[in-house]
């Protein structure tokens, strides 16, 4: 079985799955493949009491090289019959255990850290060879393959008694003798809904996904009709929130997120760079800074920070304003000279709205006593900036020019 990453609701449902039917297939021995850290919006306890109580014998090789067990993933590997880990792999440390609350530990959780309470592994991170020599971990296999052949020969504690390890045969002969496993191998691992949902639960793609999807959602807000950039924005924003939802997020900042969004869309719609720019800047910045309330191991990398914060900001900016400008400007020299002017709501006018004039789209305010629906003609009565104030054709035949002061 193959476990990555976080020990989220995803993995826990694969380690307690492949448990189970570990005894119903009445398999000879359990492997997991542990890359692994802290567990998230899960039962740790209930998780290592699972591994310490199986009667199928029970194994985990951390690995391959790079790879790690910490918090708790390594009291999971702490838990089983044997434990080995890949040269360039390391184990440890164990505390904090769950990232995104206190861990209180009970029954076997409880007794495998009580065992290493005086070892460096509870608060340093340890290399296989450092871990086997304080005698912590069972050997420092490079590969999968050579950690199953291994195991032959060796006797492993189960909940139902201690069991001699039979995984491996000698084939061939004189020069090519070679080693192998004695019986079909079968690997496992997350399925694509599972995977997804995992994907989500990592804290730096929930993090990345919200605050795009507020971004693009912005973006259609100030474009006529919806498009790809809101289904997408949409998607995203759905997918932050479901990573959220395992994650331990401080409310009160990803209010900030969305404050800073919505700073940022005010002087968007004025047109130019003003104070809420920077008021929405800094809050998007202290929103992303402090996310997440649990363990530091949580936290986005610096340097993803400063991408999404400066990608956002850039694409607020630059790319927003240059398409507020262009979807919103007229081929026409003088705007005064559109007071007067006839039109067709493009979007129903009440009392904001998109209006078509002279084969250019603006955006529109009518009085809220005479909303205009989508498709009805319409009469420019004043400009402001880039705005149109607009009222229905009929009644509509007052001159404004005159208020404009122009004759």
């Amino acid at each position: 079985m193959q476990v990555n990453g976080l020990l989220d609701p995803p993995n826990a449902a694969l380690i307690m799955k492949s448990l189970r039917e570990a005894d119903i297939d009445r398999a000879s021995l359990l492997v997991f493949q542990l890359d692994g850290s802290g567990a998230v919006s899960v039962d740790t306890n209930s998780l290592v009491q699972a591994v310490h109580d199986s009667p199928v014998p029970v194994t985990v090789w951390v690995g391959p090289s790079g790879g790690e067990a910490r918090g708790a993933s390594a009291l999971l590997a702490l838990a089983s019959s044997y434990v080995s880990v890949a040269p360039g792999a390391h184990i440890g440390p164990i505390v904090p255990a769950d990232f995104d609350r206190t861990l209180h530990l009970s029954g076997a959780a409880k007794r495998v850290a009580a065992g290493v309470a005086t070892t460096p592994i509870v608060t340093h991170r340890m290399s296989g060879k450092t871990a086997q020599a304080a005698k912590l971990i069972d050997g420092t296999d490079p590969t999968l393959g050579q950690f199953i052949v291994g195991l032959n020969g060796r006797v492993l504690h189960t909940a139902n008694g201690d069991v001699r390890m039979s995984t491996s045969k000698v084939v061939g002969v004189g020069a090519n003798r070679r080693v192998q496993n004695n019986q079909i191998v079968s690997f496992r691992k997350l399925d694509l809904t599972q995977q997804l949902a995992h994907t989500l639960n990592t804290p730096w793609v929930a993090y990345f996904l919200f605050v795009a999807g507020l971004s693009l959602i912005l973006f259609e807000f100030f474009t006529a009709g919806v498009g790809v950039a809101g289904v997408v924005g949409a998607c995203a924003l759905v997918g932050g929130c479901f990573g959220f939802s395992h994650l331990p997020v401080a409310p009160w900042a990803v209010g900030l997120l969305m404050f800073g969004i919505f700073g940022l869309a005010i002087d968007l719609q004025a047109g130019a760079l003003g104070p809420w720019t920077f008021i929405g800047g800094g809050a998007l910045v202290a929103g992303s800074i402090w996310l997440y309330d649990g363990a530091d191991a949580l936290d986005p990398a610096w340097w993803i920070l400063v991408l999404v914060c400066g990608a956002t900001l850039l694409f607020v900016l630059s790319g927003m304003t240059a398409m507020v400008r262009s979807r919103f400007s007229t081929p026409t020299i003088g705007r005064e000279e559109l007071i007067g002017e006839m039109g067709v709501a493009e979007v129903g006018v009440d009392p904001d709205g998109i209006v078509r004039v002279r084969d250019a789209l603006w955006r529109a305010r009518t009085n809220r006593a005479t909303p205009i629906a989508a498709g009805e003609a319409v009469r420019v009565v004043a400009v402001e900036g880039i705005l149109l104030e607009v009222e229905p054709e009929a009644g509509g035949a007052r001159d404004y020019r005159d208020r404009s002061g122009r004759h």
